[in-house]
């Protein structure tokens, strides 16, 4: 058995697509007879096909109205070359509550447009396009801070998953787009998604999980193009993100209830994407609460945007990064940094009542060119929780600011290159068993 599937820097063995009964069900085309487009025909083909034990259930050609889907085990969800799908951007047909994983925390919420909870072998496939008509629910984001407060401090506060019930207008939590929850198999696969409420493609606690040749254009608050969170053993490739935030956002839950969950984020490979326009184009954080390890991202490229590769936490987030690996990766225009990694991550949704710190151990970030960064390399630790062991090796970048480093406590540079036009604007501060070969900064 291989191992080192994906040559990997850490052991991984190959994630085999799901496959599924011959049966195919195909979705009729049917109004009501007020000539309204009946907004349950697909999710009742799904509960057919699951019924006969699983299969195929095909959307053809043509425009579809939709309401939630939630799928079952054994089922592939195929939208056919011109399918296109456009979700209700009414609230109420979200409803009733499902269980949920809302920006890190558990808890009761409007159900995400496709939802699948406990399934195996699952896959969301074809050359259709999905629109989720998120313009209905982006101003919730100004209307959500109670909500997020409560449910934020929903743990330190002994309330129980139970009883964190939300999926109100006056609670505005939006909802992911796509969210398998606790499943075993995932594909998704060559779809065109577009603008949901909130994340987009978004795992949740999956083992086994393929994503290829998605094309994700999304460019409302907080609309994330993928969000493996809690996952294990995951393939991102061939991909194309362009976002209202971050691109492509590794996480494990928010701060005390990301502890008591106690899931990491493990064992994921990113290689041939496409990040253009986000917040960050490959991103680990701010949500790592239960620990994110053994990721490798390689050959990607990263265009325009605020930032290139990042890796964020703060404060009160606890958790443990080790183990990463960007390699072969281009980046350029980006705003500010073209490589992060800051401690000091100061954009949380809710401020935590802990001071507890995160650990970012084992870094490795090579091969790396690109140019028109505001700063090239920032790399920011705590006094009290250092940076361990961050490599930078074989970097080529041009930027107006070169290399900002606090509070490492093993750095390795070596063949870096940066081209700076204000090389006075960077620094080394509190920087132990540093490592300097062929460093120029010019």
């Amino acid at each position: 058995m291989n191992t080192n599937y994906y040559h990997t820097p850490f052991e991984m063995e190959e994630i085999l697509p799901p496959t599924f009964p011959d049966k195919v069900f195909h979705v009729a085309h049917f109004t009501t007879d007020d000539e309204h487009t009946d907004l349950g025909v697909i999710q009742r083909t799904i509960e057919a096909c699951s019924r006969e034990g699983g299969g195929t259930v095909i959307i053809s050609a043509g425009e579809w109205a939709s309401g939630p889907l939630h799928l079952q085990s054994h089922i592939q969800l195929c939208f056919e070359k011109g399918s296109i799908v456009r979700f209700s951007n009414r609230f109420s047909d979200y409803l009733p509550v499902v269980f949920t994983r809302w920006e890190g925390m558990e808890c009761y919420n409007y159900s995400p447009l496709i939802y699948a909870k406990d399934c195996e072998n699952i896959a969301i496939v074809g050359e259709g396009t999905l629109i989720g008509n998120g313009e209905a629910w982006w101003h919730w984001k100004q209307l959500q801070q109670e909500a997020a407060n409560q449910l934020c401090y929903a743990e330190s506060d002994g309330i129980p998953v139970e009883e964190r019930i939300y999926g109100t207008e006056e609670d505005a939590l939006r909802p992911s787009f796509i969210q398998p929850i606790n499943c075993k198999g995932v594909l998704i696969e060559g779809l065109t998604i577009q603008n949901g409420p909130q994340w987009t493609i978004h795992p949740v606690y999956c083992e086994n999980v393929l994503i290829r040749k998605v094309h994700v254009v999304s460019v409302g608050p907080n609309t994330d193009g993928l969000n493996p969170d809690s996952c294990r053993n995951v393939l991102v490739e061939d991909s194309y993100f362009e976002t209202g935030d971050d691109c492509i956002a590794i996480n494990s839950g928010m701060n005390e209830d990301g502890w008591r969950v106690g899931k990491p984020c493990e064992n994921i490979v990113i290689r041939n994407c496409t990040m253009k326009e986000g917040h960050g184009g490959l991103v680990i954080g701010s949500g790592m609460s239960g620990g994110v390890r053994n990721v490798y991202a390689h050959h990607c490229y990263i265009g325009g945007g605020d930032r290139g590769i990042r890796l964020k936490s703060m404060r009160g987030r606890g958790g443990t990064v080790e183990n990463i690996c960007f390699e072969e990766i281009e980046i350029n225009d980006v705003r500010e940094e073209a490589i992060q990694i800051n401690m000091y991550y100061g954009y949380s949704t809710v401020v935590p009542r802990t001071t507890k710190p995160s650990i970012f151990n084992k870094i490795a970030v090579r091969n790396i060119t690109g140019k028109n960064a505001k700063i090239a390399i920032e790399l920011k630790g705590l006094p009290e929780q250092r940076l361990k062991e961050i490599r930078l090796e074989n970097i080529e970048l041009s930027s107006e600011v070169g290399l900002i480093c606090e509070d490492i406590e093993d750095l390795k540079v070596t063949d870096v290159n940066l081209i700076v036009s204000k090389p006075d604007k960077g620094s080394l501060k509190n920087v132990f068993e540093l490592s300097l070969k062929n460093f120029k900064e010019n």
